[in-house]
């Protein structure tokens, strides 16, 4: 695994190309790992993942993951976890083959880039599993039930042009353009209000409670930035018709 920082972007490169990327416990630890660090680090505004060659990544090294006793209490838990309760936004530029977690940890990123020749699959059901990482309520509430359970249940291969019109990708670029393409998007959020987009997130995050407490939870929000430093310098730069600069404060 590579991770580098870019400008405020975190870049988590998933890389063993000769195993097709697939992951270990000892990866899961320092993917788990480096979300950790960059959620608690201000100086990452977006975090980003993407694979190594033409592969996203192939899912579990099956050969490590059987070794695991407690999956609960695993790394590949601690990242998962780690992935769904960062505050950060996280772009995936999926560069080729997403299988398995692959695919799953798609559900958890806020904008997904990928190539047009990737191919995603969800084949627990295959290996006589069942869904990870919240798949089976998160896929549904995306695409629907019927389409969840054909991806599910029979766990097929589908395209990226398939991702995209369920609403699992944003955007389907050729593939020497995937990683360019999900930079820009990251760039963009980093150019964003910190803190308004945080909130976004966990607003868009948030529990259905029902639209009146919603308005109440949103209210709050919009309270809180109305006392920031980003709402300063957004008003300053309306006013004196500039770009704002957020990435100083």
């Amino acid at each position: 695994m590579n991770v580098t920082t870019d400008n405020g972007v975190l870049i988590i490169r998933i890389e063993r190309p000769e195993k097709k990327n697939a992951l270990t416990q000892a990866m899961y630890a320092a993917l788990a790992q480096a979300v950790a660090e960059g959620d608690r680090d201000d100086s990452v505004r977006v975090m980003m993942f993407t694979g190594s060659g033409d592969v996203f990544t192939a899912g579990n090294d099956l050969g490590d993951f059987l070794t695991v006793d407690d999956i609960e209490a695993s790394p590949a838990a601690d990242f998962l976890r780690a992935l769904a309760a960062t505050v950060k936004p996280v772009v995936a530029a999926v560069n080729g083959t997403a299988i398995g977690i692959g695919a799953t940890m798609l559900l958890h990123c806020d904008l997904v880039v990928a190539a047009d020749d990737a191919r995603l699959q969800f084949p627990f059901i295959n290996l006589a599993l069942v869904p990870e990482a919240a798949s089976s309520l998160l896929l549904p509430r995306l695409v629907g039930h019927m389409r969840a359970a054909e991806l599910l249940m029979l766990g097929e291969p589908f395209d990226a042009a398939c991702a995209q019109s369920m609403g699992l990708v944003n955007r389907v670029v050729p593939a020497d353009r995937v990683v360019a393409t999900a930079s820009q998007l990251a760039a963009k959020l980093a150019d964003k209000p910190a803190a308004a987009l945080r909130l976004t997130k966990a607003l868009m995050k948030g529990e259905d409670k029902g639209v009146a407490a919603r308005f109440s939870i949103e209210f709050d929000a919009f309270s809180r930035c109305l006392r920031s430093p980003e709402l300063k310098e957004a008003v300053a730069a309306f006013f004196e018709r500039r770009q704002p600069d957020f990435r100083s404060l």
